[in-house]
């Protein structure tokens, strides 16, 4: 799903656990039964798959990353894991559900996403999803480019690798392709960072690759091997303030959750 990045799952379970903890109240809404086809759109390391499955549903988990699905295959062998995109994936029958959790904010053409969703579904299948909402990690994301810019990183807006929609603009979306919208909130939802002092390091290696490709190779070198870069030092300066408290770091989440039928 995230051409952007290329993902280390053992740091993403290791350091970024909270991704897939703060998805497990989207359950709740996709209220799982048993007996019914769900798909896990960008499974990651597989927890909320497992967790679908308990239900007693038929689940199968896709991901673009080749070592998020192999980790998941590990952890949870007895699931359908495999590698798919968000924009092209097909399913071989009609499906009851489509869940996504902290996915669709990667993929920048989400038009293809809506029209993969509607293929798989049921006529009455339901799409469950929760993502970055309008707004997310602004200040964060702000810091990173006015850094790159000041070091004279050129036109780094074009390397942001997020698609952060509002609800109206996203509700809209899926209207136009025979989706019924029956809920859908925006919500902040800051968030802590596992790592201590180091968390805003791990959160930006992590997840803001696609920014930081536009380094020359290097700083991007001494960022990877020291931590130490001109980048990653200013954000910090200018993030403390406002974003470090008690030892830990604070992301500004905000977050989009919806529910949408097929008609």
């Amino acid at each position: 799903m995230m051409a952007q990045n290329s993902w280390n799952s053992a740091l993403y379970e290791q350091n970024h656990a909270f991704v897939w903890q703060y998805g497990e109240s989207l359950l709740e809404l996709l209220d799982p039964k048993a007996g019914e086809q769900i798909l896990d759109l960008g499974c990651g390391t597989g927890q909320l798959t497992e967790k679908i499955a308990q239900s007693g549903a038929f689940v199968q988990g896709i991901d673009s990353s080749l070592s998020m699905i192999s980790t998941a295959k590990v952890n949870y062998p007895h699931i359908n894991f495999s590698v798919a995109d968000a924009r092209s994936f097909q399913v071989e029958e009609p499906l009851d559900a489509v869940f996504s959790n902290a996915v669709l904010h990667w993929v920048k053409q989400p038009d293809a996403v809506i029209n993969c969703v509607g293929k798989a579904l049921k006529s009455g299948g339901r799409f469950v999803a929760e993502f970055g909402g309008k707004g997310n990690v602004g200040a964060i994301v702000q810091a990173l480019l006015s850094v790159l810019s000041e070091i004279g990183c050129e036109e780094p807006e074009a390397l942001n690798p997020w698609y952060f929609p509002s609800i109206g603009e996203y509700a809209g979306r899926l209207e136009k392709q025979g989706f019924e919208v029956s809920y859908a909130v925006l919500f902040d939802r800051p968030t802590p960072l596992e790592g201590g002092s180091a968390g805003m390091v791990n959160w930006i290696e992590m997840f803001a690759g696609g920014l930081l490709s536009g380094l020359s190779e290097e700083v991007r070198e001494a960022k990877l091997s020291r931590r130490e870069s001109q980048v990653i030092n200013s954000v910090e300066r200018r993030l403390r303030s406002t974003h470090y408290r008690d030892g830990n770091w604070i992301a500004d989440y905000r977050r989009i959750r919806v529910v949408a039928i097929k008609q």
